[in-house]
């Protein structure tokens, strides 16, 4: 991986943001580390990065108050790694807008996995491979990470994107959750998993704002389906 990348870490334990640091700087990505809340919005603001990774309970501001903050000017991909394994937690905070969500402890392995996911769909947005995509009101240009509906834009995370990216991709064709998820996150599917749910339902939300009309379908038993 690139030594260019930049990952902002907030977190407040100083032994785990210094594990974090050792663990992505094996892997050739430069780390600064921001131990509350407050530390990293003024971070976010004064610099540039690649990816946060985000814990939840910190001094100053909140990991979820800091999504919400974050998520009001920028699509950066946001990786919360918390203690809390609740999934009423994680579902909370994709609805937010993170885009994952690491449970703690945590494996080196699968902080280096999760993170390499996402700065690759960041590049791939960043790419000039596919050409803008229409489907009624909607367009997509992959290559300015850009959707409109009826004209307006939508603010949308790198998951959300990738999703809506797929599904216009494949218009009026059932896409399961488990092709979803293993075309976007490059995984094997767990089948318990409501990431993909909750990101649509974002979706849905942001469209919602623009317009009245129904542009993903739930297939009851199968997944979702542009219409």
């Amino acid at each position: 991986m690139s030594d260019s990348k930049r990952i902002l870490i907030i977190e407040d334990d100083e032994e785990i943001s210094k594990l974090l640091s050792v663990i992505l700087r094996k892997a050739d990505i430069n780390t600064v580390i921001a131990y509350s809340g407050t530390e990293g919005l003024l971070q976010l603001q004064n610099n540039t990065f690649d990816l946060v990774l985000l814990d939840l309970m910190l001094p100053g501001k909140s990991g979820e108050e800091l999504i919400e903050e974050i998520r009001k000017e920028s699509s950066i991909p946001i990786i919360v790694i918390s203690a809390k394994v609740g999934i009423e937690d994680k579902v909370q905070v994709l609805k937010m807008g993170a885009d994952d969500y690491i449970t703690k402890p945590f494996h080196q392995e699968e902080i280096i996995a999760r993170i390499e996911v996402q700065l690759r769909k960041s590049q791939k947005q960043q790419s000039t491979q596919s050409s803008e995509k229409v489907w009624r009101g909607l367009k997509i240009n992959p290559e300015k990470h850009l959707v409109t509906l009826d004209g307006q834009e939508l603010r949308l995370t790198n998951a959300e994107f990738d999703i809506l990216h797929l599904l216009i991709s494949h218009p009026e064709r059932a896409l399961s959750k488990r092709e979803i998820y293993e075309k976007i996150w490059k995984d094997t599917y767990i089948g318990d998993d409501n990431t993909i749910s909750v990101h649509v339902y974002n979706i849905r939300k942001k469209m919602a704002k623009v317009t009245s009309e129904e542009y993903i379908k739930t297939i009851w038993g199968v997944g979702f389906m542009l219409i």
